[in-house]
């Protein structure tokens, strides 16, 4: 059975994120944000992508599973219910079931993890998008925590 990992980056400093994930033997972050951009030194798309090469890593954007902004507009005011209709509907639609093709390709090819923001999966879609490719591959799923930065 294959593994699919899970990390989200929240509270945590580049560097822990980066060694976490090698130390899971990750080989491609599957970057789930449905805008790759960050406050946080080193987690916009670009700079991630970078550091991620510089160890080894692939990086790869699948825009289409990011949570639409309605979406993280409920989740952030703490109503579950309407983002995971919102987000559930979301991801019923061609271009993330694409997508969720391309994750489903790249989570066989080698040990891939769904990134996002939150750090616990149970706050974010992440944990979504992990059940939607379980029920297509019965993947083991792996949620991997980043230590908090002091």
């Amino acid at each position: 059975m294959q593994t699919l990992a899970t990390i989200g980056y929240e509270g945590s400093v580049l560097p822990n994120f980066i060694e976490t994930l090698i130390g899971a033997g990750v080989k491609r972050v599957i970057d789930i944000r449905e805008v790759p951009l960050s406050r946080k030194r080193g987690f916009s798309k670009r700079a991630l992508s970078d550091a991620l090469s510089r160890v080894g890593i692939r990086y790869a954007h699948l825009r289409a599973l990011g949570d639409p902004k309605v979406g993280r507009e409920a989740a952030r005011r703490g109503d579950r219910d309407v983002f995971l209709s919102i987000y559930c509907n979301h991801l019923a639609g061609p271009n993330p079931q694409a997508e969720l093709d391309r994750a489903e390709e790249y989570a066989l090819d080698a040990l891939s993890c769904l990134m996002c923001f939150e750090r616990d999966h149970l706050d974010c879609h992440r944990n979504l998008v992990a059940d939607a490719l379980v029920q297509r591959r019965n993947f083991r799923v792996w949620h991997l925590a980043v230590p908090v930065a002091a």
